[in-house]
């Protein structure tokens, strides 16, 4: 390799972390989508009800996960059971006071029992915060700024899914990304799109195939060339990369020997670990399995997959790494490590629960809240370790976030803040 070359692949490493670390808690799993946090000096291992910063009711249900730009934290909300109407709220991060809400008129429409109106979580920058959600005949991304005036809105057209959307926006640069995979029975057209951030108008659109409505955020990979590529994952078009400058696609790997990459629904979202992209699909009846991919590393290259887990793989919750290793966290309650670039399982243990709640990593530690409220914390080492099982006081869909050393955890209808100060 030439010298200059590995100079570019240098600078591409270290962007891609100086962009993570710079990006803050601003959209689903924070910096990247990778859920991670290094400084975890703040953040409990244990905790009881009693020791909440605060817990406030919220204006309504939801799944979805909060974002935080400098005292502000942005949420979504609906009513579920009567008109399934959309709520944006903000929140002081002091002390959960809201700050101001804004309401949307919705009608109920058909989504899994296990969905929820308010299940995409919002994607935030300086000056504006981005919410997206859907009814069968529209598919809208809206703007507000962080004082709730509606800046702009995006009908991206009808929305075809028997679950409904749950699917989260990021900010890339100055354009807002969503992917919009459909079912293609009912005849869902699906594509990936950036809009403008600052207008809303679209600035590029990628139509995709249709197959199952996938639910996958998407992030950034930077590839040997120091170039970023949005990474996206489907049953469509299993794991590729676009350019964001361009919307055009960069490679695809859709399938391997003759067989589809994933032969289901892809709910949770890739991520990048060891210069390896993980994705995976499943189903509510089993089957599901995960994947670690290689992108191409030279022009001229084919994405390849490396190895494959398909025993206690996770539907719905998205995959955490720490160094050479990643945790799979499956829907039913069993973790599984494993190591990087080998695909080596080290461990594999049932910590009990069921899970719709990705993982995030702060420090050497893993927190995961179940369904009935109970937030799981291992260790994220080489040998399993159980540090704590806490309560959370109501049941959750939803996964946990970060700010500031303040650990945030979202139920169904309340948000919890824990933390901040040093636990050492």
């Amino acid at each position: 390799m030439q010298a200059w070359w590995k100079l570019l692949l240098v600078i591409g490493c270290v962007l891609q972390g100086v962009g993570a670390k710079a990006q803050g808690w601003t959209r689903f799993r924070g910096p990247n989508g990778s859920g991670i946090v290094e400084d975890g000096s703040t953040i409990p291992v244990r905790w009881t009800l009693e020791d909440f910063n605060w817990r406030v009711a919220l204006p309504g249900g939801g799944h979805s996960s909060p974002v935080f730009w400098g005292d502000k934290i942005f949420l979504t909300c609906a009513d579920d059971l009567r008109t399934a109407e959309r709520i944006v709220v903000c929140l002081s991060v002091k002390d959960g006071r809201t700050l101001w809400e804004r309401h949307f008129p919705s009608r109920i429409h058909r989504k899994h029992r296990f969905n929820s109106y308010a299940s995409s979580t919002p994607a935030v920058d300086a000056k504006r915060v981005y919410v997206c959600w859907s009814t069968p005949e529209e598919y809208l991304v809206l703007a507000l700024d962080h004082q709730g005036q509606e800046v702009w809105r995006r009908n991206l057209g009808p929305f075809v899914s028997q679950h409904s959307s749950g699917t989260s926006p990021i900010v890339f640069e100055d354009m807002v990304v969503l992917a919009n995979d459909q079912d293609a029975e009912g005849g869902g057209r699906s594509f990936v799109v950036a809009l403008d951030a600052a207008t809303g108008q679209v600035r590029w659109r990628l139509d995709r195939r249709s197959t199952r409505v996938a639910y996958s955020t998407p992030c950034v990979y930077h590839g040997p060339d120091g170039r970023p590529q949005l990474i996206f994952n489907s049953q469509s078009h299993g794991i590729y990369a676009v350019d964001p400058s361009s919307g055009s696609l960069l490679w695809e790997l859709s399938q391997v020997g003759g067989r589809p990459l994933f032969n289901k629904r892809s709910v949770s979202s890739p991520i990048i670990a060891r210069g390896l992209i993980f994705g995976s699909c499943g189903s509510g009846g089993g089957g599901n399995y995960a994947v670690a991919v290689r992108p191409p590393q030279s022009p001229g290259d084919q994405p390849q997959l490396v190895f494959k887990i398909d025993r206690a793989a996770p539907y719905v919750p998205t995959p955490v790494a720490k160094d050479d290793l990643v945790f799979l966290w499956s829907d039913r309650g069993i973790v599984t490590c494993v190591e990087v670039p080998s695909g080596k399982v080290v461990w594999r243990r049932r910590v009990g629960g069921n899970f719709f709640g990705s993982p995030i990593r702060v420090a050497d530690r893993l927190y995961c809240i179940s369904t009935d409220g109970t937030v799981v914390v291992l260790r994220a080492s080489r040998r399993f370790e159980l540090l704590a099982r806490n309560p959370a006081g109501e049941m959750s869909h939803a996964t946990a976030a970060v700010h500031q050393g303040v650990l945030y955890l979202r139920t169904y209808s309340h948000l919890i803040a824990l933390g901040g100060k040093r636990t050492d």
